[in-house]
């Protein structure tokens, strides 16, 4: 009984997740895909569901970037002294980086009426960090 009240709370979280990011339009439906990734959905401290993407087949079949991160140390160094800091929200910032239209399908996951895609570069990516 327990298991049954789970699934139907975590479809219900699944289907208000979808429906936010379709509304933001960082996703689309897509109907005929040869990349089809897992959900997950975690439990949040304020005892929310959070879905989080699998993409740990398409992180293995990515090669790594050559292009490591500038050294934030000394980027920290060079604000020093300035009058306005401006701390960005990482994962929102992501979200804000177009998908090539070559790469969109592969970010394709499914849940349990439709498959999507991100029009946006999703977190959970293996070289996300570096673009």
């Amino acid at each position: 009984m327990a298991y049954k009240k789970l699934g139907e709370e975590k479809r219900e979280a699944t289907k208000v997740e979808v429906e936010k990011l379709l509304q933001i339009d960082f996703i689309q439906e897509v109907r005929y895909t040869t990349c089809l990734e897992n959900i997950i959905l975690v439990r949040k401290t304020n005892n929310k569901w959070h879905m989080c993407i699998n993409y740990t087949n398409l992180n293995k079949a990515c090669p790594e970037d050559i292009y490591p991160l500038p050294n934030i140390g000394r980027l920290v160094d060079i604000v020093v002294g300035q009058n306005i800091l401006i701390f960005l929200d990482a994962d929102s910032g992501f979200n804000q980086i177009p998908m090539d239209p070559r790469d969109k399908l592969k970010t394709t996951f499914i849940i349990d009426n439709a498959n999507f895609y991100y029009e946006v570069m999703p977190v959970g990516l293996k070289n996300i960090g570096a673009t």
